[in-house]
């Protein structure tokens, strides 16, 4: 209900504040300030005015409960229907043309008759000594201020129930999985509203002139003097005032959209397949949204459809390389559970978490390159022999910087290339050491070394659990990165603990 409660106040306060300014602004400045009264028609006039607005603003809010009923109904429930949900978001978008029809009918019948008829009154009464042909021209003047009220009436509902548009939306798709549209028939055209806003926005200020200089001419015999143009400047200064302020909500209502489509299209450019544009909007701008959204869905979509493809390929190749020697199968996937378990312990982020474990799975993917008489060997390799199989690093570094994208594949190539440097530098293939070591290079040669001890060879059985942490504790420093070393063995201590 908070966001109801929020929307009728901000209704409630753009309206009193337009027809205060419409009626008691404009109005009385136009009629106090054309023409010349006693104190007594003043009062009688004032006595009018105050009366008619009474009636205006009785039947306003009577028509005004009734529009938003629907809102009150919808928000009054915790879990309201489909078809309530879909009731409150139709009427939610033709609100703002219920809030011109408001104005234009109650709003502007509830105070033009009355006052028409009690003024009528008044003059047959000797209350006031006017012509009859003033309440003609206080009769358009009302329609004039009343079409100008309603088109900046318009833009500010406008403006404001775009937050109920939005809440019902995210209910909508939670409550019952729909995503809400507006039929193509229910759309206002930005012609329509463009065309009526610059013909008021227009004609405003020059009518409501002519109105009023019309009225202080009809019985006017002194000469034009100075009071005159002060007068004229400040009726146009208002008129002129209410036209700018309608051309400024105009420009707004037409800029809003635009910038929030721009800032879609900036996401997705900048690699946010996630971007997601509001449809609030009842006019054009309503399809173009829909189609950025269907835009935007279908690249994610397409970029899901590659980062299942680029797993499929990664698991694809380790289970390769697993298949060429039986007696290492599983190796890479093991090697990717506990280079993840060590990325996470050292505070690794997400992204780069999810590059280590694709670059664990891969990290031997250049021993496909090595003939199966050396690979397979089970004997002692010879000095050339164990040449070939410190190249695997880099061929597998080289096959994968191949793989397009190529910035898919980038993050990975560290890990692949330098698994098998060691801390003190006396490793391959570049000999590095310390922390000029790509971390990822670091994290995989702590893992990899470990499955490797504690996993059965044909010319060998694999190493107890104890044994292998022992000599991991035992490398720190020369073989391994401490730090990720000491991570890796105090939590495996502890799980053989527990």
């Amino acid at each position: 209900m908070k966001i109801f409660e929020q929307f009728e106040r901000r209704l409630l306060k753009n309206y009193i504040v337009g027809s205060t300014a419409a009626v008691l602004g404009v109005g009385s400045v136009f009629l106090f300030t054309t023409l010349r009264f006693s104190t007594y028609e003043f009062f009688v006039l004032c006595a009018i005015l105050v009366s008619s607005s009474i009636v205006m603003f009785s039947l306003e809010y009577v028509f005004f409960r009734r529009h938003i009923a629907v809102f009150r109904n919808y928000f009054s429930k915790k879990h309201p229907g489909l078809q309530l949900a879909e009731k409150a978001y139709f009427h939610a978008h033709h609100f703002p043309i219920r809030t011109v029809k408001r104005i234009l009918g109650p709003h502007l019948l509830g105070l033009s008759v009355p006052a028409v008829c009690l003024t009528a009154a008044a003059i047959y009464l000797d209350y006031l000594t006017l012509p009859y042909y003033y309440i003609y021209l206080a009769s358009l003047g009302a329609i004039l201020i009343a079409g100008m009220h309603a088109i900046i009436e318009f833009f500010l509902t406008t403006k404001a129930v775009q937050p109920v548009l939005r809440n019902i939306q995210e209910r909508t798709l939670k409550d019952h999985g729909k995503i809400l549209s507006l039929a193509a028939s229910r759309h206002i055209s930005i012609q329509r509203k463009i065309q009526w806003s610059t013909l008021f926005i227009g004609t405003f200020p020059l009518l409501l002139f002519a109105l009023a200089n019309q009225v202080r001419l009809y019985n006017q015999t002194a000469p034009i003097n100075g009071s005159y143009w002060t007068w004229a400047f400040f009726v146009l200064l208002i008129g002129i005032s209410f036209a700018i302020y309608g051309a400024y909500l105009l420009f707004k209502d037409i800029q809003q959209p635009m910038n929030e489509l721009q800032a879609g299209m900036y996401e997705v450019r900048t690699g946010n397949s996630n971007a997601n544009v509001a449809d609030l909007y009842s006019d054009e701008f309503s399809r173009l949204i829909k189609g950025f959204n269907h835009m935007a869905q279908a690249i994610q979509s397409r970029e899901y459809e590659n980062k299942q493809l680029l797993e499929s390929f990664f698991a694809t190749m380790a289970a390769t390389l697993d298949a060429r020697d039986p007696y290492t199968a599983g190796h890479s996937l093991r090697v990717a559970d506990y280079s993840m378990k060590i990325g996470q312990m050292a505070g690794l982020p997400f992204q780069q978490l999810i590059q280590l474990r694709k670059a664990a799975l891969l990290h031997d993917i250049g021993k496909i390159g090595i003939p199966d008489v050396v690979l397979l060997k089970e004997e002692t390799l010879t000095p050339e022999e164990f040449e070939h199989i410190k190249r695997h690093p880099v061929v597998g570094a080289d096959i994968l910087a191949q793989v397009q994208p190529f910035d898919a594949m980038h993050p990975l190539l560290p890990g692949v290339r330098y698994h098998h440097e060691r801390y003190d530098g006396k490793g391959y293939p570049e000999q590095l050491s310390g922390e000029d070591i790509p971390i990822f290079g670091r994290i995989i040669a702590v893992a990899d070394a470990y499955d490797a001890m504690t996993s059965d060879r044909p010319y060998r059985k694999g190493m107890t659990h104890e044994k292998a942490l022992a000599i991991l504790e035992d490398g720190k420093g020369t073989q391994w990165d401490p730090y990720l070393t000491h991570l890796f063995v105090e939590d495996m201590k502890l799980k053989s603990i527990s």
